[in-house]
């Protein structure tokens, strides 16, 4: 199983594939949800969805998403526990990336919490740098709790798909 990070849906509005112009990669989106290949959870609808000023790609997400796409992430709490007891214990990031990170309406950590308990793969367009200090970054909780993370391309053709 795919879960889908806030950015896949985002940077593909807005920088790589807009609805007017690859409208195929948002069919293939919804065929993909419907059978039960990829989903999400619903702190990342509420990050793209409930920020008082709708778009289209919030719009979108309301009317061509089936509700059950989005799953609810309260279910890791006790994963999530885990990840904030690392973040907070974490020494190399600025105490700053450590509240942003764990911010209640983030998704990122309840996002890894949730691929952890659910045995899923995180779709992300973040990439590793464990070097940086101002920011935690999807990746590198993933590998300290062994949560495979890919890129939509990757996701693509781990699913022999194309849009």
């Amino acid at each position: 199983m795919y879960l889908l990070d806030s950015n896949v849906f985002i940077q593909a509005h807005r920088m790589y594939y807009p609805f007017d112009v690859v409208p195929g990669f948002w069919q293939k989106l919804k065929e993909l949800g419907k059978v039960g290949k990829i989903l999400s959870i619903d702190k990342v609808k509420k990050e793209i969805c409930d920020t008082g000023n709708p778009d289209q790609l919030s719009n979108w997400m309301a009317s061509q998403l089936e509700e059950s796409f989005f799953n609810e992430s309260a279910s890791c709490v006790d994963v999530y526990a885990q990840i904030a007891a690392w973040a907070n214990a974490n020494t190399h990031y600025y105490p700053s990336a450590i509240a942003e990170f764990l911010e209640t309406d983030l998704a990122d950590p309840w996002l890894i919490a949730y691929a952890k308990k659910n045995d899923c793969v995180i779709v992300t367009n973040e990439s590793s740098q464990p070097d940086i200090k101002r920011k935690i970054k999807i990746p590198e909780p993933c590998v300290h709790f062994g949560v495979r993370f890919i890129s939509p391309i990757q996701m693509f053709r781990e699913l022999g798909e194309t849009f």
